[in-house]
């Protein structure tokens, strides 16, 4: 049997509420030394916080639902089976674009306190 935090669910990763509102609830899981595994429900027709990290790379699973993302200027349509990369510095966004459906999407990043401290919110729409 795996030890704690080695496996989970991608529906469920565990963890404990980080952020929440009426826009998201936010679970951040801390998986190994650095690494937080975390995800988003995100409620129709709402956007999280645009934001970038400087020093920090993520990756984004969308695992339920359909949206879009945007890094900087570009802005595309995300859905389940959809993995992004977002780059060290990169402006980025994700927004429901459905009137009825929850947007579910998982994603991994350096947890460490470098990181947490270069996080920078350009705006909080």
């Amino acid at each position: 049997m795996p030890k704690a935090n080695i496996k989970v669910n991608i529906n469920d990763i565990g963890g404990s509420i980080a952020k929440q509102d009426e826009r998201y609830i936010v679970k951040d899981n801390q998986f190994g030394n650095k690494l937080v595994l975390s995800s988003t429900l995100l409620e129709p027709n709402m956007s999280t916080s645009g934001h970038f990290h400087n020093g920090q790379e993520e990756v984004y699973f969308f695992v339920s639902g359909e949206g879009e993302m945007e890094l900087n200027s570009d802005r595309f349509k995300v859905g389940p089976g959809d993995v992004v990369n977002i780059e060290d510095g990169v402006f980025h966004r994700v927004f429901n674009t459905q009137s009825n459906q929850q947007l579910y999407f998982v994603c991994v990043f350096d947890g460490g306190v470098s990181a947490r401290e270069n996080h920078e919110q350009k705006d909080n729409a």
